[in-house]
């Protein structure tokens, strides 16, 4: 006997990709599959902006400025760009704000529902590549200006390590070693990144380092938001270690902001990496 109430394809077993059953029953409701007028409209939509990664001795860090842009409008000053994806990953996104969180929570859905299907959760290659898939799947709305370009973060229990994944808009993927930097400003907070990271960084250190490279990104690049001191707005930071992930609360990512800012008082530019043959003095005095 069959529920009325359902159809047939509902109760049949099937894929344990979510996004394939959507895609067959109702693809309507992907987000890449919606009509969109002709042309370039990536001007009439809020863009997020900077998303920074960084792994650390016990996982990775993922962390995102608070800003939305439309045009040359900042759209909003408190938009949230990192989203966890399950109890170990996590999502950043860079590109159109509203495609890019309707991925996520697809995304979301995804992984929730192939772990009910197989009674198992995905390999941390097997989270990359779904989301590369969806990614893939917005090619069209990209061509007309509807760009999303996500940073994946997580902890590999099997490797035992913090990974990063950053995406093109065709859905290729490319893993990336120690830190990366996706959004308008990330040329810039890649730039600081490299001065900052060190392999044997402790979870404290990498959280301050990726609120240094936002903090520059902001400086040089008018698209991202550095932390808002009067109105007490900080970075999204997503913290994942082999026993889960954790979004710091405001309090402690004020707490790191407002230290990071009482430093640039005395050092503008940030702080100076020691250089092999410089003391260390002549590394952090400034004219």
């Amino acid at each position: 006997m069959t529920d009325s109430r359902l159809p047939a394809a509902y109760l049949r077993p099937g894929t344990s990709s979510f996004a394939d059953f959507v895609s067959d029953q109702a693809p309507d409701l992907l987000p890449g599959r919606r009509a969109v007028p002709q042309g370039n409209a990536g001007d009439l939509a809020p863009h997020g902006t900077t998303i920074v990664g960084a792994t650390f001795a016990g996982g990775v860090v993922l962390a995102g400025d608070r800003r939305a842009t439309m045009g040359n409008i900042i759209a909003q000053r408190d938009i949230e760009k990192v989203f966890p994806a399950d109890e170990l990953s996590a999502v950043g996104i860079a590109g159109t704000a509203g495609l890019a969180i309707e991925m996520v929570r697809l995304f979301q859905t995804e992984l929730e529902h192939y772990e009910k299907i197989e009674g198992t959760t995905l390999s941390f290659d097997g989270k990359a590549n779904r989301l590369a898939a969806l990614i893939r799947g917005n090619l069209g709305m990209a061509m007309q200006g509807l760009a999303v370009v996500p940073l994946f973060a997580g902890y590999d229990l099997q490797a035992g390590r913090g990974r990063l994944f950053s995406y093109d808009v065709t859905g290729g993927r490319y893993e990336e070693h120690g830190f990366h930097s996706v959004g308008s400003g990330s040329l810039f907070a890649r730039g600081a990144l490299k001065k900052l990271y060190r392999e044997d960084l402790s979870e404290a250190d990498c959280v301050m380092a990726v609120v240094q490279a936002l903090y520059d990104a902001a400086d040089d690049d008018s698209a991202t938001g550095g932390p808002d001191v009067a109105r007490r707005i900080f970075p999204v930071i997503q913290v994942i270690t082999a026993e889960g992930g954790r979004r710091l609360s405001d309090a402690e990512v004020a707490e790191v902001a407002d230290r990071m800012i009482a430093g640039r008082m005395s050092a503008p530019d940030g702080p100076r990496a020691e250089l092999p043959g410089v003391s260390t003095s002549s590394t952090t005095e400034r004219p």
